[in-house]
């Protein structure tokens, strides 16, 4: 019996966005392919905030600057926090960290240098790249046994991205000593992917996994999403290890 899932698909919706463009075809895709259905609601960020209560997974989405960085922080806090599956791409990732240093690593100045240009160097969690990824592709080297290893199938996996900002690697350890765990990195060991072991699903990358391909199939990181979202909706469990 298929269960159709509700998921919160967060951000500023703009037809200039390609990964938004893109959205709608994978799911449709997900559906054909997976069986698995998807009940997707875009909300913009300055909406965001009123929480996350009623949905099965939460995608924080490419797009930023966010018109608001505290309703882009509140889903990702409600998710974590609720369990709720949860992916974030490119500002998504970039605002799981945030959130997260802010939240669990009680770093209450933790700033973005893109939202807040005037912040400290030394608060600054996210930071501009050394060398811009807009339009970039390159590859990652992905944990054994981690989550996104058991969804990607393979060690090594191509990716694309559109983005300017990064984690700042001084906030490396103390986002680890708080339970974070970065699972994929490019060539030079940047960080590319994090992800939350404690919780059922919760991943975030930089590259955006929705430009992957030619549209027609799904990313296994959304597709991964997408099962969790309807174990979610059925009251499984069957996401709390990364092999389920």
């Amino acid at each position: 019996m298929n269960h159709t899932a509700r998921i919160a698909l967060v951000g500023d919706r703009s037809d200039a966005v390609r990964s938004h463009a893109r959205i709608p075809g994978l799911l449709e895709a997900i559906r054909v392919r997976d069986g698995l259905d998807l009940d997707a609601y875009w909300i913009a960020t300055q909406d965001a905030g009123q929480g996350m209560d009623g949905f099965d997974a939460v995608w924080v989405l490419p797009g930023s600057p966010y018109r608001s960085e505290a309703g882009a922080l509140a889903a990702i806090r409600a998710a974590r926090e609720s369990g709720i599956p949860f992916l974030g791409t490119c500002g998504g990732f970039q605002h799981a960290l945030l959130e997260f240093a802010r939240n669990v690593c009680g770093l209450d100045r933790a700033a973005h240098s893109e939202n807040d240009p005037g912040a400290a160097a030394e608060q600054a969690v996210l930071v501009p790249l050394a060398c811009s990824l807009v339009g970039h592709e390159g590859t990652v080297r992905v944990t054994a046994g981690s989550r996104a290893a058991a969804l990607i199938g393979t060690d090594r996996a191509s990716a694309r991205y559109h983005c300017n900002y990064g984690l700042n690697s001084d906030y490396l350890d103390v986002l680890r000593a708080h339970g974070l765990t970065f699972t994929g990195t490019d060539e030079s060991g940047e960080v590319r992917i994090a992800e939350l072991p404690t919780h059922h699903f919760f991943l975030a990358t930089l590259f955006q996994p929705e430009l992957d391909g030619d549209g027609t199939r799904a990313h296994p990181l959304i597709t991964g999403l997408a099962r969790a979202a309807v174990d979610h909706a059925t009251g499984g469990a069957a996401t709390a290890s990364p092999n389920g």
